[in-house]
């Protein structure tokens, strides 16, 4: 038999779900798009999905400088230290198998996406794995950098592991931030919080900003080159990502390394700063990770990294590597799948990664408490 006809015999003979899937990776210049319905999807419903996503927008401040003010007041201390911007309304892009399927708002408008950061950073991390730079997560901090951040009984103790897992439990004060400050307890005493006992390195989940920085700062040192111009090099040129896209830290964190001075960027925008970047950037990022770090072929980020960053950490079953998963807890969007995960940031920026369907969804400016019912309302129309 003709060995074309036969291979075409096979693929009829073979349940779908054990051929594999192509995925298209568009160019520096443009993006095919496709009708739902070319991918079996019920266009009506993916439109009620779309419409939900403008009808529910974040309630806060349009000018991101008050909205982050109002958000974090409850913070002894805290203060813009970097730059914001205002924002513009509800937008967002649905990709399948690599083509745009869905799309609103302004998606080339570039705006803050506060703690979306934290995956890019992680990336920088996963790509300094990759190349040797860092030897293991599970070194500690004090192998690589020999300042005072990691000196002590406690801090001395701290692996990269614990910084991407937000759960070394630091102390300290980085860039004027001081890590008991950062998010503190809504109630009880505040002097009790500043003078408590430190928990074990690796035990207790803490989302904390400044030992976020601390991250951002330690991968500055083992890179020796700005963390902007590493993403830029390594992931978001070779993925055609636009020259909108801006990564920055605070006005005060600046270092000197091999005799240049150095802006150590942040992980978010609590105080301003952060990546400021268009939603459709944020998509080729997705299709990236949702590819398993291949883009057309080309492995900028080794799949065994991803897979060490999209595990559950011990105190925390839906956070990896500042990665959230959709796993049971207190993060679990019920009724979808487990293998999901997500990057999520202040005011309702989202990209949310599902493998097993090809599936990139990026929405900007949703109200937090209705990304599960969005989330749901896309699935449906599947």
């Amino acid at each position: 038999m003709n060995i074309i006809l036969r291979i075409i015999l096979i693929s009829f003979l073979l349940p779908s779900s054990l051929i594999a899937q192509t995925t298209y990776f568009p160019n520096i210049n443009s993006w095919e798009q496709k009708d739902p319905e070319f991918f079996k999807i019920d266009k009506t419903k993916l439109n009620e999905a779309v419409k939900f996503a403008e009808g529910n927008e974040y309630t806060g401040s349009r000018d991101l400088r008050i909205a982050i003010l109002d958000g974090f007041k409850k913070e002894p201390f805290h203060e813009i230290t970097g730059p914001t911007k205002k924002r513009g309304g509800p937008a967002g892009v649905i990709l399948k198998d690599g083509y745009i399927i869905a799309q609103w708002g302004d998606p080339q408008r570039v705006d803050m996406t506060f703690s979306v950061t934290k995956s890019f950073l992680s990336t920088t991390a996963l790509l300094a794995l990759d190349s040797g730079i860092i030897a293991n997560v599970d070194d500690p901090l004090k192998n690589y950098v020999w300042d005072s951040n990691f000196e002590g009984e406690h801090n001395s103790k701290i692996t990269w592991k614990h910084l991407l897992q937000q759960n070394s439990d630091w102390s300290g004060e980085l860039w004027g931030g001081l890590d008991w400050a950062d998010r503190p307890p809504s109630e009880g005493n505040l002097d009790e919080w500043k003078n408590r006992k430190l928990n074990s390195p690796g035990t207790v989940f803490e989302y904390n900003d400044v030992r976020v920085n601390l991250l951002a700062y330690s991968l500055l040192q083992v890179w020796r080159k700005p963390l902007p111009q590493v993403l830029k090099e390594k992931i978001m040129d070779p993925i055609g990502a636009s020259s909108t896209w801006r990564w920055f830290g605070s006005d005060n964190a600046w270092v000197d390394l091999d005799g240049l001075k150095m802006q150590s960027v942040t992980g978010g925008g609590h105080s301003g700063g952060g990546m400021f970047i268009n939603t459709l950037d944020m998509a080729r990022f997705g299709l990236l990770l949702e590819s398993n770090g291949k883009w057309n072929e080309d492995p900028l980020i080794s799949e065994k990294s991803i897979k060490k960053a999209i595990q559950p950490s011990t105190p925390n079953s839906n956070y990896g590597f500042m990665w959230w998963l959709n796993k049971p807890g207190n993060r679990h969007w019920k009724g979808l799948s487990e293998d999901i995960f997500y990057a999520a940031g202040f005011g309702g920026n989202f990209i949310v990664i599902d493998q097993a369907k090809n599936l990139v969804i990026v929405t900007r400016w949703l109200a937090p408490s209705q990304i599960e019912s969005f989330i749901n309302k896309v699935y449906n129309s599947l």
